[in-house]
């Protein structure tokens, strides 16, 4: 790892700079994490009922029956929206419904922040559906202007096309509802955007994110500690800003969350489950079109885009790959099974991996083989 344009970096085209040892021990790894993951995906059981945007886009047809209200979660942002439509304000409309759903809440990120809320209310659902898809446009152009340079050519069409097929489960009617899928579209975005000398895009997007869902605070951090060890102090502050921001709002959440509240309201049973990194695999193979795959081999597929991101090198490739790490390791710490959803906020930028993938693997395996070959 190393200093570049003012950052952390990983050297363009890491695997390829590896001696013969470090790619034979990156290779017996990525083999004892597809193994290990295949065995733990193999018995899972069925994930609860809460189908995200991201899954039911790419169903089948007979899947999704027309005119039906969505289940679980989505179901109740969409009871929400309802009744601010008629003229009541976010707060006693969302309490009122997890109170009359059996939801808690407290403490009171249970709670979703009111933003997407209030973007419905201004642009309706599918205002905000179309929205979303300008975004994921706009993260593919970001995807093929400078943003991922260490790629070649056929990787970003690859990219590209997985990047489309991701953001397309915007045209889900569910998209609007699900605050995980908007919010990792907007970090896609955030990713692909950032430059080293024009990053306020970039801060935008996360912004927005930030705004839409709370579990993105984790990005921007890292984004700061970045900032931080490259010394560029005019976007550390930025970032510092926009998280003093964040709290601030935060804080107001809270309090207009108590202030509705009733004595009886449900607590949650917090997130302590400590369930493992299979939550995360679990959740990335329903997710996406791995779904359409056993699940013993849904879950390996799954790690290779890790794998892509860190063979792209450069400052996004080391940002992504410690980014979707970071995500995985909270998800395996703190994620309860139903918190499978978590997984959105990675998506569709993870996926995006995979067409780095091939790359990674044949650098692997030519300098294990060429350092081989040389002593034969």
């Amino acid at each position: 790892m190393r200093l570049a344009d003012g950052g952390l970096a990983l050297p363009h085209r890491p695997f390829a700079l590896l001696p013969r040892w470090a790619a034979g021990a990156v290779l017996a790894l990525l083999a004892a994490a597809m193994a290990w993951s295949a065995w733990v995906a193999a018995p899972a059981p069925p994930l609860p009922t809460r189908p995200p945007a991201t899954a039911a886009a790419s169903a089948p047809p007979a899947a999704k029956p027309a005119k039906r209200p969505p289940p679980g979660d989505l179901a109740l942002y969409s009871r929400i929206h309802t009744r601010m439509a008629a003229g009541e304000g976010y707060y006693p409309a969302a309490l009122a419904e997890q109170r009359a759903s059996g939801y808690p809440t407290r403490p009171f990120v249970t709670v979703r922040l009111p933003t997407l809320a209030g973007a419905q209310a201004v642009l309706e659902p599918q205002g905000v559906r179309w929205l979303t898809l300008a975004l994921v446009g706009a993260a593919i152009l970001a995807l093929n202007w400078r943003a991922v340079a260490l790629a070649s050519l056929e990787e970003r069409i690859i990219a590209s096309a997985l990047l489309a097929a991701g953001g397309g489960a915007t045209l889900s009617p569910l998209a609007a509802y699900d605050h995980d899928y908007v919010a990792g579209v907007l970090l896609t975005l955030a990713l692909l955007a950032y430059r080293p000398h024009r990053w306020w895009p970039a801060l935008l997007a996360a912004a927005a994110a930030l705004a839409v869902r709370e579990l993105a605070a984790p990005f921007v951090l890292l984004w700061l500690a970045f900032a931080l060890a490259g010394k560029r102090w005019r976007e550390a502050l930025a970032i510092a800003a926009l998280l003093a921001l964040f709290a601030a709002g935060l804080a107001l959440h809270a309090q207009a969350v108590a202030a509705e509240r009733l004595a009886g309201d449900l607590a949650s049973q917090g997130w302590n489950a400590r369930a493992g990194f299979a939550v995360a695999l679990t959740g990335l193979a329903e997710l996406t079109g791995l779904r359409h795959l056993p699940p013993g081999l849904a879950a390996p597929v799954a790690i290779l885009p890790l794998l892509g991101w860190v063979s792209l090198g450069g400052r996004t490739g080391l940002f992504a790959a410690l980014w979707f790490a970071g995500l995985a390791t909270m998800m395996a710490l703190f994620a309860r099974p139903g918190n499978y959803y978590w997984a959105e906020l990675a998506l569709p930028a993870y996926a995006i991996g995979l067409a780095f993938a091939p790359r990674g693997l044949a650098e692997l395996a030519m300098r294990l083989a060429g350092r081989m070959a040389r002593q034969t």
